[in-house]
């Protein structure tokens, strides 16, 4: 369920029936010729989407601007600070429970949002702790890559424009996918990148961090299928993990 396509009189029974929702989380940055610059919120949304329709939840608006410090200085790259981004969802999270939900749910689709999501909902754990609050980023998804991924890996955590977001957009929003753009880009990552601040253009020059000349509608299939069953699980705390192909 769409939360702003919902009027006031109706609301408030409707929250009573179905109390939690979910905020789609992504970003705006240069993500290589083939993809747009809103893929991180095009995935979050259409994931929401389909997490909402297992879980019988509202699809909050999407937020849609992120930390984007490593590729801010890409063409298209907006980024803003991880304390406003905490400030916006701590104010959320309160007005949500204010209106009646139990459950807030922040659905990432942007890797450098993650940080301060996690504070966000320490905040709110804080301060409105009777507001179960989670903060999803693809959970269990390295597992699934790993299985059908067919190269290496350009970093053990960051995934980008690369084979497997790119399989993620061929399965979700396909038409916003130029595969005839696609690149293979595997950049040495320098190890100090971890442990100091380190600007992505300093080993990449395409934004892609991979080759997605190999990504396909399929694999993003088998990763995400699983993904939102794992969170499905998490939700209504079950076995995790029990993804049923």
């Amino acid at each position: 369920m769409m939360f702003q396509n919902e009027n006031s009189y109706d609301i408030k029974e409707k929250i009573k029936s179905a109390p939690v929702a979910i905020l789609p989380v992504g970003a705006v940055e240069a993500h290589g010729h083939h993809l747009p610059l809103g893929t991180d919120n095009i995935l979050a949304e259409i994931m929401a989407i389909k997490l909402a329709e297992k879980v019988d939840s509202f699809v909050l608006p999407t937020l849609p601007y992120g930390q984007v410090w490593s590729l801010r200085n890409f063409p298209g790259s907006i980024t803003v600070s991880n304390q406003s981004i905490i400030n916006m969802i701590v104010d959320i999270g309160k007005s949500l429970y204010q209106q009646g939900f139990s459950t807030f749910v922040m659905l990432n689709g942007h890797l450098g949002n993650q940080n301060a999501l996690k504070d966000a909902a320490r905040v709110l754990y804080d301060t409105v702790p009777e507001l179960k609050t989670f903060y999803f980023f693809y959970p269990g998804m390295n597992k699934y890559a790993g299985e059908i991924r067919e190269n290496t890996a350009s970093h053990d955590v960051y995934f980008h424009a690369c084979e497997i977001e790119t399989s993620y957009m061929l399965y979700l929003s396909p038409t916003d996918v130029e595969m005839d753009k696609a690149v293979n880009d595997i950049p040495v990552i320098p190890m100090d990148a971890d442990s100091t601040p380190t600007p992505w253009e300093n080993f990449t020059s395409s934004a892609v961090l991979g080759d997605a000349t190999a990504a396909t509608a399929e694999k993003g299939k088998y990763i995400l299928e699983r993904v939102i069953m794992n969170m499905v699980n998490i939700l209504l705390n079950t076995k995790e993990d029990d993804y049923d192909s």
